[in-house]
């Protein structure tokens, strides 16, 4: 299996094609080559005319360990050129940024998240693009969760940068077939191309999504490896409560929760009296854990671990979204009055709950408190959006089978 960038920096045509123009690099630390030479040395090495780069949250060098810290602009040491950041004075590219380069390339190993943020840079950067005049070029990667779709549809108004637009948690695309996804919706007059993977399945069982032979690197300090990126769609809405989701240990946003008040296992038994389809597709553990900082900080918290991998793993019945929704109800249903939603500014938006806006909307908060509601009620609701999406991006697929 051959990436994007390999794919262009192998391909004369391609490069002939970045001949005479100035070029950007949207990259990360998991923007590298097969041989792990960083993408921008490589294309450098190439005779690149790179004349600037530019890193989503947690940075070009993905140093900032914690959620929700900036980064500062800088110069490049080794290359003299501007590095620009995108999650910090500003989120979206300005206009000198933009006049940096003639053709932006765009390198971020992505989650298959609607909340992972490099999604939204994605976004930001093809409509500047298209005011500017610029070129995109996506250098695809794979989609480690793969096909798989689930979660309900951002609420139209609920946008944020956690929220670009109207797409489900787990959305089954990689960033070029989201690239096309985006110009169609938006109506976007932009210049774009797909440097496609080769040899990317999907549906290929020694992965789904991310082959067995190819290496894990961070994308973001706290994504570690391929089990974290397939709970992530359900685990990140942990962090719009006050349950820890293992940031402060060396497992983060693989556990159900944490919490030194509530009992994991009693909390284990009563999901599985409500929806046991749910849980299906991993094994659930609890397990015990200390974060050495962050949330419940030097506190002994009693947790339920995710392992959504090994022979433990079924592709086509984990439901990550759902099995921590089915986590949050039977959480309400032991702990009536637990103070569960966190209040306080998630990804600059000061309006709204967290949970609210990594959820693009109130309806899971809203269903988790009601004492009524049952899993059938946000299943019917949730199917509903995923067939509709499941059909709005099928003519911008470019590799595998359907999203599922």
């Amino acid at each position: 299996m051959k990436n994007g960038i390999d794919r262009l920096l192998a391909d004369s045509e391609l490069l002939s094609q970045l001949k005479g123009r100035r070029v950007a690099l949207v990259a990360h630390p998991a923007s590298v080559t097969s041989d792990l030479t960083h993408s921008l040395d490589a294309l450098i090495a190439a005779g690149g005319n790179v004349s600037s780069a530019f890193g989503p949250q947690h940075g070009l060098k993905g140093d900032k360990q914690d959620n929700m810290v900036e980064t500062a602009d800088e110069m490049d040491p080794r290359y003299g050129i501007p590095v620009f950041s995108l999650y910090g004075e500003v989120r979206r590219p300005s206009g000198q940024m933009m006049s940096s380069a003639d053709v932006f390339l765009f390198d971020l190993q992505d989650l298959g998240c609607r909340i992972y943020t490099f999604v939204t840079t994605l976004l930001y950067l093809l409509e500047e693009a298209a005011k500017a005049g610029k070129e995109v070029w996506v250098l695809d990667r794979p989609n480690p969760a793969g096909r798989p779709v689930e979660g309900s549809l951002l609420v139209p108004g609920q946008e944020s940068f956690v929220g670009a637009a109207p797409m489900p948690m787990r959305h089954g695309l990689t960033m070029g077939e989201m690239g096309h996804w985006f110009i169609e919706h938006f109506g976007l007059d932009v210049a774009y191309k797909v440097v496609a993977m080769e040899g990317w399945r999907p549906d290929a069982d020694d992965g789904f999504g991310w082959p067995a032979s190819r290496l894990w690197i961070n994308p973001s300090p706290n994504a570690a490896n391929l089990n974290m990126a397939r709970c992530y769609a359900g685990t990140v809405m942990l962090e719009g409560t006050t349950l820890s989701e293992g940031r402060g240990t060396t497992r983060p946003l693989e556990v159900l929760f944490g919490a030194p008040d509530i009992d994991a296992g009693g909390v284990l038994k009563v999901m599985n009296k409500l929806a046991p389809d749910w849980l299906a597709g991993c094994a659930i553990r609890e397990c015990w854990f200390e974060p050495t900082f962050h949330k419940h900080a030097g506190k002994l918290c009693n947790a339920l671990m995710i392992h959504a991998e090994g022979g433990f793993y079924n592709h086509d019945s984990f439901k990550p979204w759902r099995l921590q929704a089915l986590a949050f109800k039977a959480i309400r249903l032991l702990y009536p009055d637990y103070p569960l939603w966190r209040d306080f500014p998630y990804e600059y938006e000061l309006a709204r709950l967290a949970i609210d806006v990594i959820n693009g909307g109130p309806a899971l908060r809203e269903w988790v408190d009601d004492p009524a509601a049952r899993p059938a009620d946000l299943d019917a609701v949730t199917s509903h959006d995923e067939a509709a999406w499941i059909a709005a991006v099928r003519p911008h697929l470019l590799y595998g089978q359907d999203p599922i």
